[in-house]
C-alpha cells in the first residue's frame, strides 16, 4: 500500500493562518475521547471526480463538540490504512472559524474546504476507489483525538465523451451513423486515454422537448471508440452518456443536432 506524502498546509478562512504538522501514526499520549465529532458531509455526499491537470475543491461541514482547549483548527479528510496513518488524500484545507453553537457545552460548526491535486508526485490511478473518512484535532503536549466517520468515500477517475452523427442533414428514413470516443483521466500520465469495453447509451433528444431518451447501447473499441447506426425518424440531437463505474465517473458528450429533411 502507497505511502501518502501529503502536502500538510492550511489556513483559516478571514483569519490568521494555522499550520498542521503531518505524522505518520498516533502519537503516545494521544487523546482519544473529549472530543466529538458529528453532522459530517463531504462533497455534498457525490463522489469526488477528479481530472488530470486541475484541483479538485471538495465542500465539507461539521460539527465538533469538546471542552478541551486547543490550539489548532479541526480537519475532515479522506484516509485508508490504519486510523491516524499517513495516508490521507488532500493536498491543502481552508477552514472557516467556529459558529457557535452552544459555548457552554463546546458546540462549534464549521465549513471545509479541502483540494486534491492530481499533478501531485504521489497521486495516481491506483487513488480510485473507496476512501474513508477522518475527523481530528491537534491538543496541547503533542496529543490528538482522532476518529472515523464511518463515511465511505468515493474518488473516482473523470471520464469524456464525444460525437459526431452524419450525414448532416439527413434524409427521412435514411441511416444516420453516429460515431464517438469515451476517453477516461489517467492520473499517472495526466493525460485522457480511451476507455475501452464500455457500455455507452447513445441517447436522443427531439426537437422541441427538453430530455434525452436512450435508443441503444453500445460497447467502446479497445481504444475508446464509439460506432452505430440509426434510422433518421426526425431533427433533434444525439448524445453519448457513460453512467460511469465504483472508479470512473459518469460523462456526457456535448449534443450534435441534426436536421431531417
Amino acid at each position: 500500500m502507497t505511502t501518502r506524502k501529503t502536502v500538510w498546509r492550511a489556513a483559516v478562512a478571514g483569519g490568521a493562518a494555522a499550520v498542521f504538522t503531518g505524522v505518520a501514526a498516533v502519537p503516545a499520549g494521544a487523546a482519544e475521547g473529549g472530543v466529538a465529532f458529528s453532522r459530517v458531509t463531504v462533497n455534498g455526499g457525490k463522489p469526488i471526480v477528479i481530472g488530470v491537470k486541475e484541483e479538485v475543491e471538495v465542500y465539507v461541514t461539521f460539527r465538533m463538540t469538546t471542552k478541551l482547549k486547543h490550539k489548532s483548527y479541526p480537519t475532515v479528510f479522506p484516509y485508508r490504512g490504519k486510523l491516524g496513518s499517513s495516508e490521507t488524500l488532500w493536498n491543502s484545507i481552508l477552514i472557516n472559524d467556529c459558529v457557535v453553537v452552544d459555548k457552554a457545552k463546546g458546540i462549534c460548526d464549521f465549513e471545509e474546504w479541502l483540494t486534491i491535486d492530481p499533478r501531485h508526485y504521489d497521486f495516481g490511478n491506483e487513488d480510485a476507489g473507496t476512501w474513508k473518512t477522518a475527523a481530528q484535532l491537534y491538543l496541547p503536549k503533542n496529543s490528538q483525538d482522532i476518529d472515523d466517520m464511518k463515511l465511505p468515500l468515493q474518488v473516482k477517475r473523470a471520464t469524456r465523451a464525444t460525437v459526431n452523427a452524419s450525414p448532416e442533414p439527413v434524409v427521412k428514413g435514411k441511416t444516420l451513423t453516429v460515431t464517438g470516443k469515451v476517453t477516461r483521466a489517467n492520473w499517472d500520465t495526466h493525460t485522457y486515454q480511451g476507455y475501452g469495453g464500455r457500455s455507452v447509451s447513445l441517447q436522443f433528444k427531439a426537437a422541441g422537448t427538453s430530455s434525452y431518451k436512450t435508443v441503444k447501447k453500445v460497447k467502446s473499441s479497445k481504444t475508446g471508440a464509439l460506432k452505430t447506426t440509426v434510422k433518421a425518424t426526425g431533427a433533434g440531437t444525439w448524445r453519448w452518456t457513460y453512467y460511469g463505474n465504483t472508479t470512473s465517473g459518469a460523462t456526457s458528450s456535448t449534443g450534435d443536432r441534426v436536421e431531417v429533411r
